[in-house]
Formats: C-alpha cells, structure tokens, sequence
C-alpha cells in the first residue's frame, strides 16, 4: 500500500491509524532519507498507542521504551549501528514478545528479530522544497498475509 503524506501532522495521523492495527510483538521497520519523516511517524505511533511521555529520536541512546499506553513500545534508531551483531547487544528480543518494537534504520538489522513485520519506507523529494512524503507500508510474514490493512484516509 502507497499514501501520500503532504504534512507532518498527517504523517502522525497515519503513525496513530497504523497503531490501531498493532498488537504486542509487532515489529516495524522504519526506512528513508535524513529528515524524510521516520520519527514523526513514531510520534503518531505512540500516540495511537497511548504511551506517556515524547516520542522523540532516540539516536543518541539508540533505545528508548515508552510505556502507560496500551502497549509499550520499544523506539529505537539504528543510525549508529553497523552490524547484526550490534542489534543482539540491545536484547531487543528480551521485550519483543511484550511491547511494539520500532527501529528506525532497520533495514538490513533487525529483520532477524521477527519473521511478521512491518515495513513502512518513507520518501521525500530529493530537493526538500516539499512536505510531500510518499510512504509504502508492507507486511511481511504469515501475522500480516491475512491482516487488510486500516483505512489510511487516502
């Protein structure tokens, strides 16, 4: 599935839809460009989720867990990490069974955590005069083969 996002606050209003169809041990795998819009997605995610507290980037400390909303969910940015062996250094299977697991710059890394995931790729026009996003959301595994994904407003 493909959506146009022309605002931020948009692209939170879809974090919080694609919340709605989450349960625990969901994984999400966030991709794009610097600045496409992978954290304000988040935001919308934890706010469909009901967790307390900022979502924001967690690059300097990799992992953050937000908790208080219906599921926990485990952000995480995995800008800084080089190797799989890396990811394993996080135990981010430890809480995946309980929480939502979302990991910006995952592709590549964490697929070997979940065999059902989602992936979302975000993408912006190269130049950044636009807040048009075009976003591609797909699941992968038997969790998502059966799931018709939420209404996106589109």
């Amino acid at each position: 599935m493909t959506v146009v996002i022309e605002t931020p606050d948009a692209m939170r209003d879809l974090g919080e839809r694609i919340a709605s169809g989450l349960r625990a041990g969901d994984l999400v795998v966030l991709s794009g460009p610097l600045g496409a819009g992978k954290t304000t997605l988040a935001q919308g995610i934890g706010r469909g989720l009901g967790v307390s507290g900022a979502v924001v980037s967690p690059t300097f400390v990799i992992a953050r867990v937000h908790r208080g909303g219906r599921l926990p969910l485990v952000h995480v940015d995995a800008y800084r990490l080089s190797s799989i062996e890396e990811v394993d250094d996080l135990d981010l299977d430890a809480v995946l069974d309980e929480s939502v697991t979302l990991v910006e710059w995952g592709e590549g890394l964490v697929e070997g955590l979940a065999g059902d995931r989602l992936h979302v790729t975000i993408g912006r026009p190269e130049d950044g005069a636009s807040e048009v996003r075009t976003v591609e959301i797909t699941g992968v595994g038997d969790r998502w083969s059966d799931v018709v994904l939420w209404d996106t407003g589109s």
